[in-house]
């Protein structure tokens, strides 16, 4: 991963062979033209392209941990050890076969993954696509393609291990276990433990007991960088995901106060083309911030197409982790091809309504936008 992230000293052999496996990829013209972009300075308001790391730091700090480069997305940072083993590509392969499972999608093709709830709040799960409405930009979308269907995603679950979570991380791990076993089990799902550094504790598996042995990971100290471990993982589901629906899973109990990106940043980078739908549980205090900790992860999810939740009492998250899983197991995807020639870095706004016989009002939960993919070069490359 990328940012501050700080890996266990069993990846220090993987981060190697990573950083082995750029310096072949990079010897190539394409890594040169990489390395000539990092010259040039970024803009701060549009979303920035992968660049290659000028140096990656080959010193241990004396605790023993490995430090990993800054985040990839920042404008300043170099890529992560992930990006270097594995360079992004322009776009995704229009096809993800994993088993028998295959979704096939369209070059430009914008894929929504949408929940419908009914004005009671119950998930609404036998419609058809003449059902659907898709704006971007307030103009009518053509859907290319429409299914309801049990999609296996790419889940990062993101556990807060700051010092105020110490007691509260034994039945926060049961639930994020809970989580799992309620979904998919064909979902592809790595575990992130963060304080004021984060640390990819496991990479993508199903092993129920490499995800448990991952969460007891504890290290209960520090603050809280909950931005930069969100915009860190949903950077490594870009670059090594094989599902085209990504998940990130936030348990957190207060206000990021150890991030170098602002709310605003990380929403922007979360809210990049094909980013992850974000789940929020925060279990909040009345010490510090409580009102502006729980508006920041409503924005999070609200802009994602997720859902923030706020219990009362930790015995509640258990249950809110199976709510969760339910409702991803039961969203519509619905692709279209935007009518509009995209521009590089431009936000598009969206919007989807469902109508239906036999329904009053109802309601589709969908991400709010997207930026689109960065600008074509002079170059054409």
């Amino acid at each position: 991963m990328r940012g501050r992230d700080t890996t266990r000293r069993g990846n220090e052999g993987r981060f190697r062979s990573a950083l082995l496996a750029a310096v072949i990829v990079f010897c190539g013209s394409a890594g040169l033209e990489r390395l000539a972009a990092q010259t040039a300075p970024a803009a701060t308001t549009a979303p920035t392209q992968t660049t290659v790391p000028a140096a990656v730091p080959q010193t241990a700090p004396q605790d023993g941990k490995q430090p990993a480069p800054p985040p990839a997305d920042s404008p300043s940072s170099p890529a992560s050890p992930a990006a270097q083993a594995v360079p992004a590509s322009p776009q995704k392969s229009p096809a993800d076969e994993v088993g028998g499972f295959v979704l096939r999608k369209e070059v430009d093709e914008v894929l929504l993954h949408a929940t419908v709830v009914d004005d009671k709040q119950r998930i609404v799960t036998n419609l058809d696509r003449p059902a659907f409405t898709v704006l971007e930009d307030g103009k009518p979308q053509r859907i290319i393609s429409f299914r309801h269907e049990d999609i296996p995603v790419a889940m990062g679950i993101l556990i807060d291990n700051s010092g105020s979570m110490k007691e509260k991380r034994a039945k926060v791990n049961q639930a994020a276990l809970n989580l799992v076993r309620a979904s998919n089990p064909d979902d592809e799902v790595f575990i992130v433990n963060f304080n004021d550094e984060y640390y990819l504790d496991q990479d993508f598996t199903n092993d129920l007991l490499k995800l448990k042995e991952a969460l007891e990971k504890i290290d209960a100290r520090g603050g809280t960088a909950l931005y930069e471990a969100a915009v860190a993982s949903a950077d490594h589901l870009k670059k090594n995901a094989k599902r085209d629906k990504k998940v990130l899973f936030i348990v957190t109990d207060g206000e990021d106060n150890a991030s170098r990106e602002t709310l605003e940043q990380a929403v922007k980078q979360l809210q990049q083309e094909d980013g992850p739908t974000v789940y929020a549980i925060a279990i909040l205090g009345e010490d510090e911030h409580p009102k502006r900790a729980k508006r920041a992860l409503e924005i999070l999810a609200q802009r994602t197409g997720g859902m923030a939740f706020f219990p009362k009492t930790l015995d509640e998250v258990d249950e809110i982790s199976k709510t969760i899983a339910r409702d991803i197991r039961n969203q519509y995807t619905i692709g279209y091809k935007p009518g509009n020639p995209r521009e590089g870095g431009a936000y598009r706004m969206i919007h989807v309504e469902a109508k239906a016989k036999g329904y009053g009002r109802l309601t589709v939960r969908t991400k709010s936008g997207y930026y689109s993919g960065p600008a074509v070069p002079a170059t054409g490359q």
